[in-house]
């Protein structure tokens, strides 16, 4: 169901810094100069035409706290996204898609996982027909070179939230935290920018902010002439209509890359004996036009566990499982649905993985080569291990994990019965295991 929105006061602070910068459009070379002739604009010559079509657009960057994983950060792009939708409604903005890089569970030795296009893990076409979307690299080539003109920090408020009446609220006020930010000798702002070291933010200022993400649009609008804007600290906002259409529709479009799908579709033909045909699972490449009826999809015979460890069994969780105790409930759903086969998606280190074999010998797990790791990289390996969760019969997953969440939804779309979707293992001493949530989809 959609969270219904609360009364929204909006406090913006100062008129933001009128920057007299003229950034007109470049083509920009491999290689950035670092010198002192290194400024705003400074290749607009170069490429005049390549950004015509784009002149008069605004562009809203955004980033998130870098400990936060790739499925968490799927979810933020939700709320943005549905910021966007505000703004689009007063002006041309432009998302530009945030490079993947340098995650904590991306931890793949001699891999290089840094300035990663969105392209390698979604289908950016799919993208656009929800929101106006460009990679980072198109927006450097369009806007002028890599500067950001207004860097915004989003962070609670130092009082924090004081119990009684939920008030959306948001004010231009001094930075909580020590800023990941620094000036350099030329006054320009230098950070991690997703790994980009050429890009420069002009200027750097902190929002406190309390409330869904389209409380940020008034300050977009009216308090800043800055023609790029990003939005650091992201996840601070919170989702506009959670569950709702709107939310449904930003889900529905961030399809995955074809090229890992078919990966998982032919891991699936090859080990699982399962087909979209037989299962039933048609999928339709247009997102737009693809509504199906919740349980007349079948789901190809075999179990996906998504069994979370690491950090999960280090943090001590009692909603987490011992190896024997998810073995045991892995068997028991095995016989209650008749199915022989199991495929498991665990980040689980190499010890567990041989004594999870010896515990569920017939289990089956997409285990890459060194070339595929190289090409799909981690994010990609876990998307297949996400497709292949989705097309199971039945599927059982870890307790508030984001990456069950999100095989929760894909299965959700492609119309597999609740009853196979929503479930979760249960920690071996655990008095009361609540199931996960439904969250019914809606078009």
């Amino acid at each position: 169901m959609a969270a219904q929105s609360p009364r929204i006061r909006v406090r913006p602070g100062p008129r933001g810094l009128l920057l007299p910068l003229l950034l007109s459009a470049a083509a920009w070379p491999l290689g950035w100069a670092q010198g002192d002739e290194f400024r705003p604009g400074q290749w607009g010559a170069a490429a005049e035409g390549a950004a015509g079509a784009a002149r008069g657009r605004r562009y809203l960057l955004y980033d998130v706290n870098p400990p936060e994983g790739f499925n968490l950060r799927r979810d933020v792009y939700i709320r943005v996204a549905s910021l966007v939708k505000t703004l689009l409604r007063s002006e041309e903005w432009v998302l530009v898609l945030p490079p993947w890089g340098r995650l904590y569970h991306w931890q793949s030795p001699d891999i290089h996982q840094v300035r990663i296009p969105w392209a390698e893990f979604f289908d950016l076409p799919s993208l656009a027909r929800n929101i106006p979307v460009i990679e980072y690299e198109q927006f450097m080539a369009e806007s002028g070179g890599p500067f950001i003109e207004q860097v915004y920090v989003l962070q609670s408020y130092a009082e924090g939230w004081k119990e009684g009446t939920w008030e959306e609220k948001i004010d231009q006020r001094p930075c909580i935290d020590q800023l990941l930010y620094s000036r350099d000798k030329h006054e320009y702002y230098r950070g991690w920018f997703w790994g980009y070291e050429e890009t420069r933010g002009l200027s750097v200022s902190c929002l406190s902010v309390q409330g869904s993400a389209s409380i940020v649009a008034p300050v977009l609008l009216k308090n800043t002439s800055a023609r790029s804007v990003m939005l650091d600290r992201a996840e601070n906002l919170l989702h506009d209509h959670y569950g709702g259409k709107e939310y449904w529709d930003t889900r529905r479009s961030m399809v995955f890359a074809k090229h890992l799908r078919v990966v998982g579709d032919d891991f699936r033909s090859k080990y699982l004996n399962s087909t979209d045909a037989a299962d039933k699972t048609i999928y339709h490449e247009d997102w737009t036009k693809m509504k199906v009826k919740l349980g007349t999809s079948l789901g190809g015979p075999y179990l996906a566990v998504h069994l979370r460890r690491k950090d999960f069994v280090w943090g001590h969780r009692e909603d987490v499982p011992s190896l024997q105790g998810a073995v045991k409930t892995i068997r028991s759903l095995m016989e209650t649905h008749k199915l022989d086969r199991v495929f498991v998606a665990t980040d689980a280190v190499r010890k567990e993985c041989e004594e999870l074999k010896k515990l569920l010998p017939e289990m089956v797990r997409f285990e890459p080569t060194w070339e595929e790791l190289e090409l799909y990289k981690d994010g990609g390996i876990a998307i297949i291990d996400q497709w292949i969760c989705a097309h199971a019969r039945v599927f059982i997953g870890t307790s508030v994990s984001t990456f069950s969440f999100r095989i929760h939804e894909e299965r959700e779309i492609l119309g597999l019965d609740p009853k196979t979707t929503y479930n979760r293992f249960c920690g071996d001493q655990e008095q009361q295991c609540e199931q996960p949530t439904h969250w019914k989809i809606a078009y």
